[in-house]
């Protein structure tokens, strides 16, 4: 006798679009995204939240696709790279930027690091501290190299091209601030 899996429907909003979908509670939501919506962005890299390859934007805070849960992050509003951009045919300012610097060479672990890089940003501009602010109170004053390296920190390079991520993410955040 064969045991059924135990499945539950998940609702997801995904770069603007709804999904409802009927799956295993242990699909991950990479898996989810990869294997049941077709969007394979997000990179399946160590699958054990180590090198950030499947970094996504959850309810506009980044998280490691491959540690959560579908079921866990049902009704929420998930942002791929897919979805990175908006509908248009431009490139999200942080794309642009990654182009700009070559800011990527194999370019596994980009998608992940550009939802990284805009959740991190998103945080700098919310005023959220990081390890390497000097000023807890105070918070973040701008972005040094050492606040982009610390706050991108969970975001692994194989090809090793930290220094053109680092000035790709320096000069969005520089744009987006108009300075």
């Amino acid at each position: 006798m064969t045991e059924t899996p135990h499945r539950s429907p998940v609702s997801l909003s995904v770069n603007g679009r709804p999904y409802e979908l009927d799956l295993d509670n242990r699909t991950t939501l990479l898996d989810a995204l990869r294997e049941h919506l077709a969007l394979t962005g997000a990179k399946k890299g160590c699958d054990h939240g180590q090198c950030g390859s499947c970094t996504v934007l959850l309810d506009g805070r980044r998280v490691k696709s491959c540690l959560i849960l579908a079921v866990a992050a049902a009704g929420g509003s998930l942002v791929s790279i897919e979805g990175l951009a908006g509908d248009g045919d431009d490139l999200h300012p942080l794309q642009s930027c990654f182009v700009q610097h070559d800011a990527f060479q194999c370019g596994y672990c980009t998608p992940g690091q550009l939802c990284s890089a805009a959740g991190m940003l998103d945080e700098v501009r919310q005023g959220w501290p990081s390890l390497a602010t000097e000023d807890l109170v105070a918070g973040p004053d701008g972005l040094t190299d050492a606040e982009i390296r610390e706050r991108m920190s969970g975001n692994l390079c194989r090809c090793a091209a930290y220094p053109h991520i680092v000035s790709a993410i320096r000069e969005a955040a520089t744009a987006a601030s108009g300075r």
